[in-house]
């Protein structure tokens, strides 16, 4: 291809997306089109993002995709709150579904029991009544996607649940008009029951995939005052900036576009791309990222990379990309049921074709078969998964751990390799005080009038502490805050000045994790130190992971001298100062290892990694971005809570695995009675229930899990 030909990009929304079929249909079909640089589809989003040249236009490609069998709508045309309308219609057709399986149960039980007669049939014009409508609403989405595959001449999973339901109704409803002993009502709706449970799970987990970058867009500044050449000002939106632009950041305010300070000086809190706990002092010719908080004071700021080009925009890309490599784990139900259901429904039509040449006729041969679908449906199968990981989800929550869906049990229970930030997630994120502060009480007062005046953070946990034990802030006057070096004012005509050791003349001393000094008059600065508390049974923590084969180490983007006594009184491995791109690309060296990765953070700038590892893991006290990239969250002071979720997790694995062994051992044994027409559809739609009961019976052996 001629490298001359300007190279454009176009995102596709694709509702019609449903599986890892879909995915490679839609990937392998757009690549070989002439022009196609590239196609990537995130299921996560359900979008297609296609690199091109050219001389290939957008509408052409949403054609071609059409030619595939899926609807392409353009992004801007999709509105905000559409993201959440496949989960919300799914959840009021689940609840239909459930509403209707109950009613039409309970009255299955008085015919299983012996009606007969009229009492029958009024029962079975009661069922009639209920699943009619039942089926029509629940299961639209099953309908609407067959109908949709049929129309493009393909098939996929949703066209063989909708035959044997429309099957087994109408059957049913044939049978109530001419009064048969038996209808298969139930056995219709909670097939879509079962099948609206998963279907809405999968559904959950995607939109909750989606609040990671949501919470992370919420940190972007929504523009910048620019400064014009003839000296005035004009406010532009983020996405108009252009490197270049000088523009105005005042204190308090966040960077809308990467940049190098051209006047001013300031601290800034840069947590959102380092994950340092400690604000920088930024002064003329240094970088700041977009997102990043200015703290003191303003500063004018040439634009060097803006819109989707900053350091923000790469945090947001990483956190999808790796979303997407996730995305594409596939269930374990899903995968059976996707080759199962295909072939349990070929095996009902070679049940009626052979029947019909035996000579059974056309109604003895269809209720053979309709015995087949339902005695062979999936509800068992289906439910294998799903109901093992609402018991243990339960049993975590009483525990305060909460898991936001199904498969992020999985994949805690497949992970060998934990790795762990420090600052809020091994540490409490709490800075305090090391030891009594040796200090007389005039001065404690005056320490506290400066550290009141000071954004710092050091000088808002010292503050906290000095109120905490009743000292009154003394009388400073002409207060004066140094950006990157500390705070000093007047006391009695005297200097006080409280701010980094080498600024007041101070030897830092060792064994401190970070530290500050204060000096009255001419006195002998006092050195003052902090800490990071440890998590009370982070060391405990760390052991039980080691035993359980997660091979634990730290992953940080604080500097070498924090993470190093964190490491020591761990002792576990770390490496410090790593960037969000540098967690993400040791998090992907691992996994090219075979090492499936348990990613535990709370940070901003811990999203992207959150999202790459196999599964991820956050405190209560994470940010937005912490919590929402994360799998599981769980409450407290503890990181026990971690070690508990891996044992639990692994419970339910083996649990998962006994009840796909209940749900195959029961179709190898019911299969062939009913295909030798042995079972009847009543006989058929009792079992299918039965093998159900059975698999939730097992689950709820995980109610005690998280002990």
């Amino acid at each position: 291809m001629n490298d001359a030909v300007a190279s454009e990009h176009v995102e596709f929304v694709l509702p019609g997306v449903k599986c890892a079929a879909c995915i490679a249909k839609i990937e392998n079909g757009l690549r070989p089109i002439p022009g196609v640089r590239d196609a990537r589809v995130n299921f996560t989003s359900k979008r297609v993002s296609i690199d091109h040249s050219s001389e290939v236009t957008a509408e052409a490609l949403r054609r071609a995709i059409g030619e595939l069998g899926f609807d392409a709508e353009s992004v801007s045309a999709v509105a905000p709150s559409a993201d959440r309308a496949e989960s919300t219609a799914l959840l009021r057709a689940l609840a239909v579904a459930g509403f209707g399986a109950m009613n039409v149960m309970l009255l299955s039980v008085s015919v299983w029991a012996g009606a007969s007669g009229p009492t029958r049939d009024l029962f079975h014009w009661l069922s009639a009544l209920i699943a009619m409508p039942t089926v029509a609403y629940a299961g639209r989405p099953f309908f609407k996607s067959a109908w949709a595959a049929l129309r493009r001449r393909r098939t996929n999973m949703d066209v063989p649940i909708s035959i044997g339901v429309v099957l087994a109704t109408v059957l049913s409803l044939f049978e109530t008009i001419v009064g048969g002993p038996h209808t298969y009502f139930d056995g219709a709706v909670s097939l879509l029951f079962f099948l609206l449970v998963g279907r809405y799970l999968d559904c959950a987990m995607r939109d909750r995939a989606r609040d990671g970058v949501t919470a992370l867009m919420r940190e972007t500044a929504p523009g910048a005052t620019i400064l014009l050449p003839g000296g005035n000002t004009a406010w532009k939106r983020a996405a108009d900036l252009e490197p270049g632009m000088r523009m105005l950041v005042a204190a308090g305010e966040r960077f809308a576009a990467d940049g190098v300070v051209e006047e001013g000086e300031s601290t800034v809190d840069c947590s959102l791309v380092t994950g340092e706990t400690l604000p920088e002092a930024l002064s003329a010719g240094g970088t700041a990222a977009a997102g990043t908080l200015n703290l003191s004071h303003p500063l004018t700021v040439r634009v060097t990379a803006a819109g989707d080009r900053t350091s923000l925009a790469e945090i947001m890309r990483m956190m999808e990309a790796a979303g997407q490599s996730r995305s594409l784990y596939v269930r374990i139900a899903d995968r059976a049921a996707r080759l199962y259901a295909p072939a349990v429904h070929a095996l009902a039509l070679l049940s009626f074709g052979g029947w019909m040449l035996a000579g059974a006729g056309w109604h003895q041969s269809l209720l053979i078969a309709v015995a087949v679908l339902i005695i062979t449906c999936p509800c068992a199968l289906g439910l294998a998964v799903p109901v093992a990981q609402v018991v243990a989800a339960g049993a975590l929550m009483r525990r305060g751990i909460l898991v936001k869906d199904g498969s992020a049990l999985e994949r805690l229970a497949e992970a060998n390799c934990v790795r762990l930030d420090k600052t809020g997630t091994v540490t409490r994120g709490r800075l305090q005080p090391i030891g009594s502060l040796s200090l007389t009480p005039d001065e404690k007062q005056a320490v506290l009038a400066l550290a009141r005046a000071s954004l710092h953070p050091l000088s808002r946990a010292l503050a906290a502490y000095l109120e905490g034990q009743q000292v009154m802030a003394a009388p400073v006057e002409d207060l004066r805050e140094h950006p990157g070096l500390g705070i000093e004012g007047r006391l009695r005509g005297a200097r006080v000045a409280l701010g980094r050791p080498s600024w007041l003349g101070a030897e830092a001393g060792e064994g401190a994790t970070l530290q500050v000094a204060f000096v009255s008059g001419g006195s002998t600065p006092a050195l003052l130190r902090f800490a990071d508390e440890i998590r009370i049974d982070a060391r405990d923590t760390i052991e039980q992971l080691a035993a359980m084969g997660l091979d634990p180490a730290i992953l940080s983007g604080d500097r070498q001298e924090a993470v190093k006594p964190v490491a020591q009184a761990l002792g576990t491995p770390a490496l410090a100062e790593l960037m969000p791109a540098d967690k993400v690309n040791t998090i992907a060296l691992l996994q090219a290892a075979a090492r499936r990765v348990l990613m535990v953070g709370d940070g901003l700038n811990d999203g992207p990694a959150l999202a790459a590892g196999h599964v991820s893991m956050a405190p209560a006290s994470a940010t937005d971005v912490g919590q929402s990239a994360a799998d599981v969250v769980f409450l407290g002071d503890r990181l026990m809570p971690v070690a508990v979720a891996v044992r639990a997790a692994r419970r339910t694995r083996s649990i998962v695995r006994q009840n796909f062994a209940l749900a195959i051992g029961y179709n190898l044994l019911a299969v062939p009675l009913a295909i030798s027409g042995r079972v009847t559809p009543l006989i058929a739609a009792a079992a299918m229930s039965t093998s159900s009961v059975l698999v939730l019976a097992n689950a709820l052996r995980l109610r005690n899990c998280a002990r």
